[in-house]
């Protein structure tokens, strides 16, 4: 087992980041730790990197525990933070040589990891010279330097652009091939194109943890798009049976319907009771952020 939590708690003052948060990540998987701001998703990244202590609770990674056996944690642990902590002065060679130099790899793991991380081109500038992807590529360049077993990435495209995006994400499935990657993230599209399997934190607590595609079929709320020919006063809406919420853009509607039942033809029948005409109708298809939605509502 790559990652083992169990029952993890810790609180800061009267603030419980973290309720008894229990998973497991198996050896070879790609999973998506996923929440919304404040749910305790970085509390956990620093807890399984040996940062800082649970209050509660156990966890181990690549069968060491995080609390008395750290040094072994942090053999096996390549981490990214969040705000990826780099020296700008220094070249990027400069970078992973300090920081070679520190776990004690040889110098021809360096030229290994620039060419992992498709940073030959820009090796030689210093990092304050790069853009933003080849930065991240440097914080991954280092992550990767001991060749540990596990990755622990906290939003690891954070300020990417749609290019820089597609190089990173590429480059995390490349290296999920022959190690466990943990990474958590706020794009959804990032954790369909790379995860297998995504966990949800809201509010300290787990509430799901499954495939993606097992998650998507848990989904029971219907979203539709319609657009009507003329203003709608939103209080008629209330005529519309199942509906859960409802958001405008000037005459177009996001309706989300809390049934199985196909909604369309119900609201085609509103809009002409209400001798309204619609201009457009169609039905959002089911994915992650429709389960994010629903499970961290």
């Amino acid at each position: 087992m790559s990652i083992e939590v169990s029952n993890i708690s810790k609180s800061y003052g009267a603030q419980k980041a973290l309720d008894t948060v229990s998973f497991k990540v198996n050896k070879g998987e790609i999973v998506g730790f996923l929440g919304p701001n404040g749910a305790g998703k970085s509390t956990l990244m620093k807890i399984l990197t040996t940062y800082i202590n649970a209050d509660e609770g156990t966890a181990r990674v690549n069968e060491f525990d995080v609390t008395t056996n750290t040094l072994n944690v942090q053999k096996s642990v390549g981490y990214l933070p969040e705000h990826n902590p780099l020296y700008l002065d220094l070249y990027v060679r400069e970078y992973l040589t300090f920081n070679a130099d520190v776990y004690k790899v040889a110098q021809s793991r360096i030229e290994e990891v620039i060419t992992l991380t498709g940073l030959t081109p820009e090796s030689h500038k210093k990092i304050g010279q790069l853009s933003k992807g080849y930065r991240q590529r440097v914080g991954l360049a280092t992550a990767l330097l001991h060749n540990p077993d596990v990755l622990i990435l906290d939003e690891p495209t954070t300020g990417l652009d749609p290019n820089q995006l597609v190089e990173i994400r590429d480059l995390i499935k490349n290296i999920g091939k022959d190690k466990t990657v943990f990474l958590s993230t706020h794009i959804m599209q990032e954790v369909e194109a790379i995860c297998d399997r995504v966990i949800i934190i809201n509010k300290g607590k787990i509430v799901a943890d499954n495939q993606i595609e097992n998650l998507v079929q848990e989904i029971t709320e219907q979203i539709l798009e319609v657009e009507f020919d003329k203003s709608l006063d939103a209080d008629l809406l209330s005529q519309l049976p199942n509906l859960k919420s409802y958001t405008s853009n000037g005459d177009t509607w996001e309706l989300v319907f809390e049934t199985d039942q196909d909604m369309r033809s119900v609201v085609f029948d509103f809009a002409q009771t209400n001798g309204m005409k619609t201009l457009q109708l169609s039905l959002k298809s089911k994915n992650l952020e429709s389960v994010f939605r629903e499970k961290t509502k």
